[in-house]
This record gives structure tokens, C-alpha cells and sequence, in this order.
């Protein structure tokens, strides 16, 4: 089969693999219809280059139809279409009944002090190939790969992946009060669904971001939009009774604008040798910390920062001053995808769309082009927000 693969910093290429095949009882193999690049890709992309190998297939946002099927999965059979979620759970461990999947100890990698196994995502979640690919094998297929209706495009379920779940847990992360307003920094593909998801439920939302194209679509869905300016806090307050405000999603994470310091301390760890790499990431690693520090400074005292962009810094600096006097509240993690997928699915089924689900994607391709997106979208050129890519 093609897969999209890691060859070393800033450079991916489509390849010719070994097709997946059955492994387990407890597997299925699909053949991805569509997948989709995520933000998170991009910190592989030119961060987190250490952890991976060359021939490594990257992507975590697929879904398809079933081909093969394991012998102990009961819930699926050959041809039934699905949506894989990045996180690979057991479903019955203790962490699994709590919600709490992205700590599956079924999976959890302890060897790395990390949770559950993901998808094309570094030897620090298992080396599991990933899904921008034309085959994908799911690992605890019953509990893992949902199924889905026939009559809507593909990209109606395919954020149920990631980004949709990732965007639900945040806002529910930031605990907002009923007539709380919501901020939203970032409007990349989690930030635009994040901000949607805020208006769906009733909340006014304010969103930042540097990027005309990015504030048009969300402006197109009854968001407030700012440009990221020196005196965005001011005016963030000024359009909030002068708090700021009352729980905020940072859906940018650790490649934020700013922070030249930074930025070139990750690319300049990403050029080390790997073993060397990976010891500085793992002990002084730092991430560009702007989104999280606006966020933290934007909030209205008493109120909630949620993140929902990625961040992996062992060294961060962090304003607990700040956070203290406040007396702010963070909530943070990978999100649990399976505790909130039932919930939005008639969302997503709805004929109204009332997520703005068909109003998200700007570049579907075929698969061989991804190596080109990868830098279109990290470069946010050509109006690029969703890249959707067609095996």
C-alpha cells in the first residue's frame, strides 16, 4: 500500500509499505476512504523528529470500511464503514470506565511514562503506523472504531477522529458559567470547532487569531473575532465589562507565533543527534508558550484556561504567581474521544449542521500530495485550514 512517511525534520514523503494485516483476534483492517492532517502532525512535522524513525506512517484522523476482521470482534463485519478515533483504548480497564481512555492501562506506555498508544504518533505513544494511509489495522476494534451511517460524505464523520471531540472536551474543560463568555485562542480546524461548539451551546465567543481567513470562517458562524495585536488582552477585556473572559480554549499549543527563543530551541534540538534529542526534550525542552500565557493573562480572575493545543515542554516557565493571585483553574489533555463521540454524533447527523461541519474543509487532495500540504498548512498559505487527503 501508500503511506504518508517520515523521513526526517520538515520532510514527509508517500512510500510504498507492507500492507497491515490482523495481528490480533481483537483486530480489524480498513481501507481509509479519508483521512486528514491535524495540527498535531505538524509538531512531528519539525518538533518531535527524535522520536520517530525514518519510514515511520504518520496520521491520526481516518476513517473507512472494514476488510479484514479478527476472529473475537463481534460489533463489526466486512464492509461496515467507520470513524477511528486517534486514541487506542481497551474499553473495560479502570482508567476506560471512568471516561478516561487517553490513560487506557491497557495500552498506557510506561516504559516512556506516557498514556494509551496513538496513532503515527512517536515511539512516546507506541509506534503504531499511522492512518494517512490506504489500509489501517485498529487494534480492540469493537471499542474503537465506530460505526457510521451510509448516506452523509465522508467529511460529516471524520472529524469524530479528532477534532470535534478534541473541541467538545475543551469547551466543556473551560466550565463555563450559562451566560458565560467563551474565548477561543487559535482558529485553526480545533479552534474554529471550539468557538462553534461555544455558540451551539449558547455562550457569546470571542476568538483571536492572527489570520484573516481563519477569522472570516469563524465570523461566518456568529463568532466575535480580534486580530492577534499588542493590545489584544485591552481589548478582550474592554469587550468583556473589563475581566476578560470567563474560561478561555488555547487551541494553538506549542508551536504558537512569537516566542523566537524558543522556536529555534526546538528546531535546534530537532537537528541533534537523536539520543541527544530526545534527553534535551525530555529535561530542558521548552515550547513557545505565547497562546498559554495570553490565555492565562486574558482570563477573568476565578475563571478557567482550558488546552487543547498540544504541549510537550519538560521545562516550561509558567506564571503560578500569576495563576495563584487569580486563583484560576487549568485544565489540560489529550482528549478522551470516547466519552464524548455518542454525545456529538446527532450533531453531525443533523441535516441543519449545526456545527458548521460542511463549512471546515479547504483542501481535499489525493494522498500523494500530502508531502506539499504539509507545508501549505504549516505555513497557513492558500487559505489553508482543513486539508483532507483521499488514499
Amino acid at each position: 500500500m501508500r503511506a504518508l512517511t517520515y523521513q526526517g525534520t520538515m520532510k514527509v514523503s508517500v512510500e510504498e509499505v507492507p500492507d497491515p494485516v490482523i495481528q490480533e483476534p481483537t483486530d480489524v483492517v480498513i481501507r481509509v476512504t479519508s483521512t486528514a492532517i491535524c495540527g498535531s502532525d505538524l509538531h512531528l512535522y519539525d518538533v518531535l523528529g527524535p522520536f520517530l524513525d525514518k519510514g515511520d506512517i504518520l496520521g491520526h484522523e481516518p476513517m473507512g470500511i472494514v476488510e479484514q476482521v479478527g476472529s473475537a470482534v463481534s460489533r463489526l463485519q466486512v464492509g461496515d464503514r467507520v470513524v477511528i478515533p486517534f486514541v487506542i483504548a481497551c474499553g473495560h480497564c479502570h482508567m476506560c470506565e471512568r471516561g478516561l481512555t487517553t490513560q487506557c492501562e491497557t495500552t498506557q506506555n510506561r516504559d516512556t511514562g506516557t498514556g494509551a498508544d496513538l496513532y503515527g504518533y512517536t515511539e512516546l505513544y507506541g509506534s503504531i503506523p499511522g492512518g494517512q494511509a490506504e489500509k489501517l489495522r485498529v487494534p480492540f476494534a469493537d471499542f474503537n472504531a465506530q460505526k457510521v451511517g451510509t448516506e452523509l460524505p465522508d467529511h460529516r464523520y471524520l472529524f469524530l477522529s479528532d477534532i470535534l471531540p478534541t473541541a467538545w472536551q475543551g469547551v466543556q474543560y473551560a466550565e463555563l458559567p450559562d451566560d458565560g463568555v467563551l474565548g477561543v485562542i487559535g482558529l485553526g480546524p480545533v479552534g474554529q470547532f471550539a468557538a462553534r461548539i461555544g455558540r451551539h451551546l449558547g455562550h457569546r465567543v470571542i476568538a483571536v487569531d492572527p489570520v484573516p481567513e481563519r477569522r472570516a470562517m469563524a465570523e461566518r458562524h456568529g463568532i466575535e473575532t480580534l486580530d492577534l495585536t499588542d493590545d489584544v488582552v485591552d481589548r478582550l477585556r474592554e469587550l468583556t465589562d473589563g475581566r476578560g473572559p470567563h474560561g478561555i480554549v488555547d487551541a494553538v499549543g506549542m508551536e504558537a507565533h512569537g516566542n523566537p527563543g524558543a522556536a529555534f530551541a526546538q528546531f535546534a534540538a530537532g537537528l541533534l543527534p537523536d539520543a541527544l534529542a530526545k534527553k534535551a526534550a525530555t529535561t530542558v525542552g521548552v515550547d513557545r508558550l505565547a497562546a498559554l500565557l495570553l490565555a492565562l493573562d486574558a482570563v477573568q480572575r476565578g475563571g478557567t484556561v482550558s488546552l487543547s493545543g498540544v504541549y510537550a515542554g519538560a521545562a516550561d516557565p509558567v506564571p503560578f504567581m500569576t495563576m495563584f493571585d487569580k486563583q484560576l483553574t487549568l485544565r489540560m489533555g489529550q482528549c478522551n474521544v470516547h466519552r464524548w463521540r455518542d454525545e456529538i454524533l446527532p450533531l453531525v447527523e443533523d441535516p441543519a449542521d449545526p456545527l458548521g461541519i460542511d463549512d471546515l474543509v479547504t483542501h481535499r487532495v489525493p494522498l500523494d500530495q500530502a508531502p506539499e500540504m504539509y507545508e501549505i498548512f504549516k505555513k497557513k498559505e492558500d487559505g489553508c485550514i482543513k486539508v483532507v487527503l483521499v488514499p
